[in-house]
């Protein structure tokens, strides 16, 4: 069974960080590109940041040298990450984790990250 499973949002002032973390099922070990999307009130779910299967990284210009994607796996389960730092009020979204494997596209539920002014 696919599944992604996001946690770490929250609120903070700007200039703060905060680390994202999504737990996905086993099924996606290796096979998948996965990566964080966000949406904004009003605006259209767009990507951050991706992580693909044969490791090539790549972010948003607006996130770039500000937000950190990584993976760690153990024989169970594996966890996407997004680190942010100097965060700004533009950063306020629903983050969401997801996966692309074999041409199928699966979400997590969400997290919401506020960064008040």
């Amino acid at each position: 069974q696919v599944q992604l499973v996001e946690s770490g949002g929250g609120s903070v002032q700007a200039g703060g960080s905060l680390k994202l973390s999504c737990v996905a099922s086993r099924y996606m070990f290796s096979r998948c590109d996965m990566g964080w999307y966000r949406q904004a009130p009003g605006k259209e779910r767009d990507s951050v940041s991706s992580i693909f299967s044969d490791g090539t990284i790549n972010y948003v210009d607006s996130v770039k040298g500000r937000f950190t994607i990584s993976i760690s796996q153990d024989n169970t389960k594996r966890i996407l990450y997004l680190q942010m730092s100097s965060l700004k009020t533009e950063d306020t979204a629903v983050y969401y984790c997801t996966a692309l494997c074999r041409g199928v596209r699966y979400w997590g539920q969400g997290t919401q990250v506020t960064v008040s002014s």
